[in-house]
């Protein structure tokens, strides 16, 4: 296939959003289609030829998953905003109840063409109306203090689920660290993260190494790119969350597509539920 040019890791979003909708049944994500563009299913097509055919049941899988503990949490009136850090396209403030509060963060021009296409979906009566406050940042950069103002200024005490899907691949140690200290300054006692990351056990498969020559090879700005991969022990042993639960794809897989077959080769991610001590 002739390559047209590089994909900018904020377009992977896209990616992320076509593949929730490929098992709808799974993902609960009713929603995710409306992203589906043809530009985006050539790149579907390249990653499953070049790391894997399997990338899309993970993310349903991930998807689910989230939508369920997030669920679980407001139906217990354990939450009142949802807080999504690195949201994309991710569309579950259309999937989860009318009352829940939404802060959708991530680079500006992910925010920009969001907002832009969720207002038209609402305009076309695609979508049902939700309260979502759209804030846009970028975590390389000093912003605690903008950023921490803006989000109090919304949530006013509320208690809060933090939402970190697909990030923390992007961020080096340094950053990661500075997040989560951010997290614990705008959060209450009793208040949830939920996190995905790879941790040791993925570092030696040849579907990482793959992804990570994707990465190199096919987006843009990533000649020098890195890769970030975290220890159970840093949710362990982080100093004012307590991990509750802790899954991955192989998990998930028999919780919620028993009757998808089996795959031995998969980027088996980690997702983490941490709660807040008090």
């Amino acid at each position: 296939m002739a390559k047209s040019r590089l994909i900018e890791i904020h377009e992977t979003a896209f990616v992320t959003s076509a593949y929730r909708a490929t098992y709808e049944n799974i993902s609960k994500d009713s929603y995710a289609k409306l992203w589906s563009n043809p530009k985006t299913d050539v790149w579907i097509r390249n990653y499953a030829s070049s790391v894997s055919g399997d990338e899309a049941l993970t993310h349903c899988l991930r998807n689910r998953y989230f939508y369920e503990k997030i669920n679980s949490a407001l139906q217990r009136n354990e939450i009142e905003v949802l807080i999504n850090f690195g949201c994309g396209f991710s569309m579950y403030p259309y999937l989860l109840s009318e009352g829940l509060i939404h802060i959708e963060i991530d680079k500006p021009d992910v925010i920009s063409h969001k907002q832009e296409k969720i207002n038209s979906y609402l305009s076309d009566y695609k979508l049902p109306n939700r309260n979502v406050h759209y804030l846009s940042t970028d975590f390389s950069l000093n912003y605690e203090l903008q950023l921490g103002h803006e989000i109090r200024t919304i949530t006013e005490d509320r208690s809060t689920f933090i939402l970190l899907e697909g990030v923390l691949f992007f961020l080096n140690q340094k950053e990661t660290i500075r997040l989560f200290d951010f997290f614990s300054k705008i959060q209450n006692p009793n208040d949830f993260i939920g996190s995905v990351s790879y941790n040791e056990s993925i570092r030696e498969s040849k579907v990482f190494n793959r992804l990570v020559s994707f990465f190199k090879n096919e987006v843009a700005s990533s000649d020098h790119f890195d890769y970030q991969i975290l220890p159970d022990e840093f949710y362990e042993n982080m100093d004012n969350y307590n991990l509750i639960d802790h899954q991955d794809y192989y998990n998930l897989i028999n919780q919620y597509a028993s009757e998808q077959s089996f795959q031995d080769e998969v980027l088996n991610e980690q997702l983490y539920l941490l709660k807040k001590r008090s």
